[in-house]
């Protein structure tokens, strides 16, 4: 994508003119209740006052904008300050995994409003499991909207405050759906490929199908991809890597601060590097593959023993792309993170140390993958398609 979705300069140009008040509303959103003046919209942009007065007018007639106040006085007229509406327009995000459900309901400020998980099962069938996963989207919307509908069998719904809170005249139109699911996949026209473990989903137009079912637009991306978005969107900067330990093992790359997906989208299959020739078989079809030794490891009780091959597979990253941070998560991180943290670090602290270098810092990372996939959908309404 153009360096035109990372820059902050403004363009007063007819042709673009949503570029212009994607700025705008990207600013506005990084604001927050506190708000930002029309002049300091003006200079962050690099847009013309009289440009900015009418991007804003336009926000405010739409409902995505409105006046917050004024600035004390500095010796000129009191500025007013302007803040986002944040309940004006909402996002579904999926974390579609082999054995799981995750659906969220965010607003244009990215505050998830209201929850649903499920168990699931990837093999069931394209069918099957683009029914279940339309039919949660369509519950989450319409328990949000107070409608009382049951609960699917073993899901939880919740509001941010754990009970449904928004009226169904306050909820607007879904802005669309976004759904991260293991990869490898073609983000540009939303069809698998050979998901590991699932061959038979080779070629579905997944993104087409839930289209048709829900009405709504929708993007499809890898889990680890959209994870790495909404880290980037949050406050993230730089060059970083995701690792996305759960039921399989992938990577989300941001260099610059923008995701990288790659040429043909297919970037970020970390856990089929090889790192061992005689290795155990992997569902890739490949011997000896990270995510093949790090499950094993995993099943057998042996954190250390991941961290550790987790930790190479990351070293080899971070050398290639000399990246600025190495971020976990997933379930099985997320189910004993300190260990993780700690056998990861400790592999690329000794690497270092041999190169004379400073470590690449690991940390744990905040969020979900279906707040992330979420991002999907509102990113491009921010100018941050990736981030």
């Amino acid at each position: 994508m153009a360096d035109v979705n990372r820059t902050n300069g403004g363009a007063n140009l007819l042709a673009l003119r949503s570029h212009n008040t994607a700025l705008v509303l990207d600013l506005l959103r990084g604001a927050g209740a506190d708000g930002i003046s029309r002049l300091e919209l003006a200079e962050r942009t690099g847009l013309t006052p009289q440009a900015v007065s009418k991007i804003t007018a336009r926000l405010r007639e739409e409902g995505l904008a409105v006046e917050a106040g004024h600035r004390a006085s500095t010796g000129g007229k009191r500025r007013t300050v302007l803040r986002l509406v944040p309940g004006a327009g909402h996002a579904v995000g999926v974390h579609l995994d082999r054995d799981a459900l995750r659906t969220v309901l965010v607003d244009l400020a990215g505050t998830v409003v209201a929850e649903r998980c499920a168990a699931l099962d990837l093999g069931a069938g394209a069918e099957a499991v683009v029914t279940v996963v339309a039919g949660e989207v369509e519950a989450l919307a319409k328990g949000v909207r107070g409608g009382g509908g049951e609960r699917a069998a073993g899901a939880d719904t919740r509001s941010s405050a754990g009970t449904p809170e928004l009226p169904a005249e306050s909820l607007p139109a879904l802005l669309g759906v976004g759904v991260a699911l293991p990869g490898p996949l073609d983000h540009t026209r939303g069809v698998l490929h050979r998901v590991t473990g699932f061959p038979e989903w080779d070629g579905f137009p997944l993104r087409d199908a839930l289209a048709r079912r829900l009405g709504v637009p929708v993007v499809v991306d890898k889990d680890t991809n959209a994870a790495a978005l909404g880290l980037a969107v949050a406050g993230e900067r730089g060059s970083f890597a995701y690792l996305h330990l759960g039921t399989g093992l992938g990577a989300g790359l941001v260099i610059d601060g923008a995701v990288h997906r790659g040429a043909r989208t297919g970037a970020g299959e970390f856990g089929h590097q090889v790192v061992q020739l005689d290795g155990p078989p992997c569902g890739c079809g490949d011997r000896g593959c990270v995510e093949a030794l790090c499950l094993a490891a995993v099943a057998r009780g042996d954190l250390a023993e991941a961290a550790r091959v987790l930790g190479i597979a990351a070293g080899n990253l971070s050398a290639l792309l000399d990246i600025d941070l190495v971020l976990l998560g997933g379930r099985t991180v997320t189910t004993a993170p300190d260990a993780f943290l700690r056998g990861v670090a400790a592999v690329l602290d000794e690497r270092a140390r041999r190169a004379g270098e400073q470590p690449v810092p690991v940390r744990a990372a905040p969020g979900e993958v279906a707040d992330g996939a979420a991002q999907l959908v509102l990113g491009p309404l921010f100018g941050r398609a990736d981030a």
